[in-house]
């Protein structure tokens, strides 16, 4: 009976804050040495109360840290700080400088308040690690152009030597000087000794895609650069670039030149072959003329020479063949003289 009653009164103090909803994110990873900032979303109604933020497994237990209506705890260190925003509906807390023993179990809380009313919470996991880390541990870069690739170290590693290596080839690893820094053609090395390793990889080749490594001290992250092919601007029929000053239109002008030279001497060439057709045309007539007439003349010199030959042969008189020839001349000469 004291177990069930028990029971009861632990459910009656329960429903009244599970009714109040708070939300956030589930975990959170981060590097040591660095800062997260968590959101803890509540209802309207609850804007004008107390938010706190604590760390441990079970709420009823956990160490507060931040509190909305004091100031930081003295055990946060000035590492932890919070912010209500009643017109959003939401309050931020800020963890600065994480160490190892911040991994943990913490508490976004709305102090509801009252014997009978427990307080509306919603819990989050933290883990601090070290060594290194990136956003994005694969970048895309166009042949002929750069790319930059950011390596994040933990605090531990601040001090120590960095390197930028091509990954299974430790002979081409390039270590940052004294002063964290490493250039030249082809590569350039920033060390911020705060966190960030920026490496920056110019002229990009074809053969420069593949693994990478950065590295910290003992610490290890692979990287991936990928290099596409330059764009090919030799087809500007396919690929339509735009044109630059140099080559603009250079092809166009030299067919238009020739289009107007062949405008301005078409007339001439179109006189010229009317002219050579008449002179063909009047010299086919005259030579055929010409065969005409020496083929007439060669027929009545046939015919003359045939009459003559038959005049030798004619059996008459010699007064009749003397009148018969006069006669027959002066017939062939009236036709000589009509053609």
């Amino acid at each position: 009976m004291s177990r069930l009653l028990a029971f009861t009164l632990w459910l009656v103090t329960w429903l009244p804050g599970s009714l109040c909803t708070v939300t956030t994110v589930g975990e959170f990873s981060v590097l040591e040495g660095r800062s997260l900032t968590v959101p803890c979303h509540y209802e309207a109604q609850y804007a004008s109360y107390v938010k706190y933020w604590c760390q441990g497994r079970m709420r009823e237990f956990c160490s507060s840290l931040a509190r909305t209506d004091t100031p930081t705890p003295s055990g946060a260190e000035g590492r932890v700080s919070i912010f209500d925003d009643p017109v959003q509906q939401v309050f931020t807390v800020t963890m600065t400088d994480l160490k190892d023993g911040d991994t943990g179990w913490y508490w976004c809380g709305v102090e509801v308040g009252g014997v009978w009313t427990a307080d509306a919470a919603a819990s989050t996991h933290v883990t601090v690690n070290h060594g290194m880390f990136a956003v994005n541990n694969k970048v895309i870069g166009e042949e002929g152009s750069s790319v930059t690739v950011e390596c994040l170290y933990s605090e531990r590693y601040r001090e120590s030597e960095k390197k930028w290596c091509r990954s299974g080839d430790w002979s081409s690893c390039l270590v940052t000087g004294p002063d964290g820094r490493y250039e030249d053609a082809s590569v350039a090395i920033t060390d911020d000794r705060i966190g960030t390793l920026a490496v920056t990889l110019r002229e990009l080749k074809m053969r420069d895609t593949g693994w990478y490594l950065c590295a910290a001290g003992q610490q290890r992250l692979a990287m991936h650069v990928t290099v596409t092919p330059r764009p090919s601007t030799t087809s500007w029929r396919t690929s339509s670039p735009v044109p630059s000053q140099s080559t603009t239109y250079l092809q166009p002008t030299p067919m238009n030149t020739a289009k107007e030279s062949w405008d301005s001497h078409r007339h001439i060439l179109e006189a010229v072959l009317v002219f050579a057709s008449l002179v063909l045309i009047v010299g086919m007539a005259l030579l055929a003329r010409k065969i005409c007439e020496q083929y007439k003349r060669e027929r009545r010199l046939g015919e003359a020479e045939e009459l003559k030959a038959r005049l030798n042969g004619y059996p008459g008189d010699q007064g009749d063949l003397q009148n018969a020839t006069i006669l027959f001349l002066n017939r062939d000469s009236q036709n000589m003289d009509g053609f």
